[in-house]
């Protein structure tokens, strides 16, 4: 049989949807302000494209949460070498880590975030080939695949020899003390061997260049322009959407979600509940940009749009906002959705009118 191994941090992910821009010493309060783990569900989701290989696959893994019960719920053999500690954290991740590869795994995917693939660096540098399944906040290393569905699939593709090719992969870490601030300070840990197959994987994160503040600026004034009176509006994060609340006059979070009417500021940086608690009763309308060099519109860094706030809001009333040269800098690519509901994604898919600069449409289809 073929050996896999598989590692999911069960707290990865935990304070997306609940506005703490991340994990890293926030479990308590995450899980005060009611975020659920969803980083065993990923990891089922890439498994399942698996299943067709399920007789042939060993996976090796850890007990419980740390992958036991997500391979054995689907029916996958599986070998438990490691027991998890009594909260899991870096030190599990790093010891698994080393014993699948001493193991001799033909592949190890894990799910977590940019501090996962930080820890496995830590463990087993490029010695391994590994794979990425996208559970954290906001993912700036490309050795993740774009959705938990791509994962599946890039690693079936790996272990029937369809896609052979492999790279070296940035492991990429943020300070998150200082990225709740709104301070973003991206550090190069390492690199980690991935498969190589852009269509599945994400690309690194890229910020936007000082010579597109102009374009944003007009990008923000085309949309103040158009604000409909008694209507909510969500202003996502990133430096394009933060020009609509200069322009306003208004405290933004750069890395949050702020609710804005008749423009005035409702409420910053609010996530799930609170969201719909505040619009009950108006027409709300979501304003987004795309991910510099990964695409993404959902699913990096803007968890606390949680799928109950995306169903309320609906596609026909999200506005995408991007400058024409980051559209460029993304080849062609389609815009990549990851809300973690994979109907939602399908429900949100198409076509989306692209505010790209002053009375500038660019059409670019979202998947």
């Amino acid at each position: 049989m073929t050996k896999i191994g598989l590692i999911v941090n069960p707290i990865a992910g935990l304070g997306g949807s609940v506005g703490l821009k991340g994990t890293d010493g926030m479990v308590e309060e995450a899980l005060r302000r009611g975020a659920e783990p969803l980083s065993n569900a990923r990891a089922a989701a890439a498994l399942r494209e698996l299943l067709p290989l399920r007789e042939t696959l060993l996976i090796c893994t850890g007990a419980d949460q740390l992958g036991g019960s997500c391979a054995e719920s689907l029916g996958f053999k599986t070998r438990i070498l490691h027991e998890a500690s009594e909260r899991s954290g870096a030190a599990d991740t790093r010891a698994l880590a080393k014993k699948l590869t001493e193991e001799g795994v033909r592949i190890l995917l894990f799910a977590g975030g940019d501090g996962t693939a930080a820890d496995i660096y830590e463990a087993i540098g490029e010695k391994q080939t590994v794979l990425g399944i996208p559970a954290g906040v906001k993912i700036y290393s490309p050795v993740y695949a774009a959705t938990p569905k791509a994962a599946g699939e890039l690693a079936g593709l790996y272990l029937t020899g369809a896609r052979t090719a492999v790279r070296e992969a940035e492991v990429l870490d943020i300070d998150e003390a200082l990225y709740r601030q709104g301070r973003v300070d991206v550090r190069l840990r390492g690199y980690l061997t991935a498969p190589e197959e852009k269509r599945f994987m994400q690309g690194r994160k890229a910020p936007s260049p000082l010579s597109e503040a102009a374009a944003a600026h007009a990008i923000a004034g085309m949309i103040i322009r158009d604000m409909e009176p008694d209507t909510c509006y969500l202003i996502g994060a990133g430096t394009t959407t933060r020009r609509i609340m200069e322009r306003l006059e208004l405290p933004y979070t750069l890395i949050g979600v702020d609710l804005i009417c008749n423009k005035k500021l409702v409420e910053a940086d609010v996530y799930g509940s609170r969201i719909l608690e505040l619009s009950e009763g108006w027409p709300l309308k979501l304003i987004l940009t795309v991910t510099g060099g990964q695409g993404f519109l959902l699913g990096r860094g803007n968890q606390q749009l949680t799928p109950d706030v995306l169903k309320t809001i609906g596609k026909e009333n999200i506005i995408v906002a991007a400058t024409q040269k980051k559209l460029a800098s993304l080849g062609g690519q389609t815009l990549r959705l990851d809300t973690g509901v994979e109907e939602l994604d399908r429900q949100l898919a198409g076509y989306y009118r692209v505010v790209a600069g002053y009375d500038r449409f660019v059409v670019v289809r979202a998947e």
